[in-house]
């Protein structure tokens, strides 16, 4: 399995196939298994690596650690892997570290895609949702409140339901505290100021129906970055990638030409 260390912490890293590098990064208390359909359509065409972040997946899990840590930890694996320039696909809190590296090395990063996005937040996005739909959920325990809330989250429950059991068949779980942990770092992020220092071919994508990062955050996005493009999957809600899966990898695709 390959392993890499920054900062003494071991990173998990997934390298599949030939050609161009597509650099994939996951959301929130996921890890690279969540990109099995992206790896499966892509590896023929592109050099997929996926990174599991600190905190996650088959990396160490360290009691605390910020966002930066975790754009810190992707920058060093193309470091380690001695990549000049790579294309990045980030999802959700994936999106939020493709946007810091494009930011600190914009001309290591040719073509950006980020989905399911957004640019700042005083805390996680679950936490902001909570606070939205407050008077929905006013009186439930934190249990029920996580129960109830997939369905604000996603469009297509399904489909969700059918991924998110199969990255569940073959991933290390997270514990309570280290969910805790992994939330705790996207806490006080803000690149709006800082958005237009990117310099990659951007594409921004967000779902109609998303309840963690709404479409409004997603064009807010594109808005700041110069030129970037911005598209919303009308069947979606925060699994873009998952609820309409053939759109978006054909989107991507072509993107990536």
């Amino acid at each position: 399995m390959p392993f890499f260390y920054n900062e003494g912490v071991r990173l998990f890293y997934e390298d599949a196939g030939e050609g161009k590098p597509l650099l994939l990064l996951h959301g929130l208390s996921s890890n690279h298994q969540m990109f099995y359909r992206e790896i499966g359509y892509f590896k023929d065409k592109f050099r997929m690596i996926a990174l599991d972040f600190r905190g996650h997946g088959e990396s160490d899990r360290p009691p605390e650690f910020t966002l930066d840590d975790h754009i810190g930890d992707t920058i060093a694996l193309l470091d380690h892997l001695e990549l000049d320039t790579v294309n990045i696909l980030g999802i959700s809190m994936g999106s939020y570290i493709a946007q810091g590296v494009a930011i600190r090395q914009p001309g290591r990063v040719e073509k950006l895609i980020l989905a399911a996005t957004k640019s700042y937040g005083d805390q996680s996005s679950m936490a902001e949702m909570f606070d939205r739909y407050e008077d929905q959920l006013k009186g439930m325990s934190i249990t029920e409140k996580l129960a109830v809330s997939s369905k604000l989250i996603f469009h297509n429950q399904e489909a969700v339901n059918i991924w998110q059991k199969q990255i569940a068949r073959n991933s290390r779980m997270l514990s309570a505290g280290q969910q805790a942990a992994a939330s705790a770092a996207l806490r006080n992020f803000d690149f709006r100021n800082d958005l237009k220092r990117i310099t990659a071919e951007t594409l921004v994508i967000s779902g109609k129906y998303d309840g963690l990062n709404p479409p409004e955050k997603g064009r807010e996005t594109a808005v700041l970055i110069s030129d970037a493009d911005y598209m919303e999957f009308q069947d979606s809600g925060h699994a873009p990638n998952v609820e309409q899966d053939r759109l978006f990898l054909g989107v991507v695709e072509k993107f990536l030409k």
